[in-house]
């Protein structure tokens, strides 16, 4: 599994391996299990769903702090790369944690499909 740098490589790659409906289906879990009202279609495109992530995710950090943690939780997103960023711009904040969400989500829908 290589590094991945953005969110276009995290889709790119994604599709490439044909597993973009897995990684849906795993966000999809992991917000409903984070009792966070947030579900996507499977068929969205990759754009729309940055959109909408970036959204939920800024919404939770100005209103819902607490379900917001509660999800980085669930999602098992690092401590450390979330301490290590700038939260002084919440909306950037937000897009560099929808990245971070996006990569440990990519994660687990990798392994799971390397290792079953």
């Amino acid at each position: 599994m290589q590094e991945l740098q953005n969110i276009d490589e995290l889709f790119l790659q994604s599709e490439q391996l044909n597993l973009y409906t897995e990684l849906i289906k795993q966000l999809n879990k992991d917000f409903k299990f984070a009792n966070i009202d947030f579900e996507v279609n499977e068929e969205i495109l990759p754009s729309s769903l940055k959109l909408m992530l970036h959204e939920t995710v800024y919404n939770l950090i100005q209103n819902k702090f607490a379900d917001y943690l509660n999800l980085l939780y669930i999602i098992d997103v690092p401590e450390k790369k979330i301490k290590a960023l700038d939260g002084s711009d919440a909306l950037q904040l937000s897009e560099q944690v929808v990245f971070l969400i996006l990569s440990r989500e990519w994660q687990k829908v990798w392994y799971k499909r390397k290792y079953s």
